[in-house]
């Protein structure tokens, strides 16, 4: 099969022919029909990750067809579509025991722990406890992004982030995450203000329903933060991932408000500085969110075929698997455009 591969970090990678997967006993090969490019990708490319072993085939948002079952699978079967959760839990440790999977001890993760999906087809792992089925009526596509960018948007603005109608809600960093942030955040009544340094971006943040755009390279993010929304936001999301963000995002909070970090903070950020006295003066809280478990895709899922969100609004492309390593590097830079680059492996057709 063909799949991206990079041998070192943050050396080009190429497309190229590996040898195809075969089923797990606990899992299945799927072929895949569309898998999203995002910023932990490149993470992963740069070396951030310290889970990734070379050469590498990345890939972590997917969509696509079961067409292999492992001997112990029982839910699933081939020609089943599915999209994968980008946090495959074990079921048995601690944290999966107390409901909390996204958090497993012992997670298994496409385009990190093991290859990838940037490739025609992918070994899925612990498939009875982590797939999900996706609906007849939405297209691979559009499912793409639901394995991390949507679905950790959703979970971040709706469980961790416990948004309210009426309340200001900033979210920093508008790609993918931060995009689908907003579109959450505004179907459950909030104000939004966005945050970024391109404008394009901005301009999709409105089109999606943001009230407020600040251009990030102008200076003074926290001050007009809390002017436009009269003494702060109520919650705050770092969806890009940098110790500034992370910082100004806290900053810009009233009083008892909440920040929640989606980005991920790797590299030099590792440890990046919090402005500790507002926390303690303003009583604020500070949350992350890792992800989200498949058996919280329901309700997602649920909302979305009911028309109240519209993730297709999020794609910005589609490019073969051969455009994927010019993108990948590209992101070295600023960001080109806006919405989610997704790559179709079986070619430049669009599947449904």
């Amino acid at each position: 099969m063909r799949a991206l591969v990079y041998e070192a970090f943050g050396e080009p990678p190429s497309v190229r022919e590996v040898e195809k997967p075969t089923a797990p006993d606990d899992g299945v090969v799927v072929r895949v029909e569309a898998t999203g490019l995002c910023r932990s990708d490149w993470h992963a490319w740069r070396g951030h990750d310290p889970e990734i072993r070379l050469p590498h085939v990345p890939g972590h948002e997917l969509a696509g067809t079961i067409v292999e079952v492992g001997r112990d699978i029982t839910k699933w079967e081939a020609g089943d579509r599915v999209v994968v959760p980008f946090i495959c839990a074990c079921g048995v440790c601690g944290p999966c025991l107390a409901g909390d999977p996204q958090v497993c001890d012992d997670q298994y993760q496409p385009g990190f722990t093991h290859w990838g999906s940037f490739a025609e087809l992918v070994a899925i792992y612990r498939a009875d406890l982590n797939l999900v089925r996706l609906p007849d009526d939405l297209d691979f596509v559009i499912a793409a992004g639901l394995g991390c960018r949507f679905a950790t948007a959703y979970r971040a603005v709706i469980a961790q982030g416990r948004v309210a109608a009426g309340e200001w809600v900033a979210v920093f960093g508008c790609g993918g995450v931060g995009l689908s942030a907003v579109m959450i955040a505004v179907a459950a009544g909030a104000k939004v203000v966005a945050i970024d340094v391109s404008g394009a971006a901005l301009a999709a943040a409105v089109e999606l329903g943001a009230a407020v755009t600040i251009d990030a390279s102008a200076g003074d993010i926290v001050a007009r933060i809390l002017d436009v929304t009269d003494g702060g936001a109520h919650l705050s999301i770092d969806a890009l991932g940098s110790g500034g963000t992370a910082f100004d995002s806290i900053a810009s909070l009233r009083k008892r408000g909440r920040h929640i970090q989606v980005g991920l903070m790797l590299g030099d950020d590792a440890r990046a500085p919090v402005p500790m006295d507002l926390v303690v003066a303003r009583e604020l809280e500070i949350r992350g969110s890792h992800g989200m478990a498949a058996r919280d895709y329901a309700a997602m899922l649920a909302i979305i075929s009911e028309g109240r969100l519209d993730p297709s609004r999020l794609v910005g492309r589609t490019i073969a698997l051969e455009e994927a390593p010019s993108v990948l590097m590209a992101m070295d830079g600023p960001a080109v455009g806006s919405g989610m680059a997704i790559i179709l492996p079986g070619g430049d057709r669009r599947p449904t």
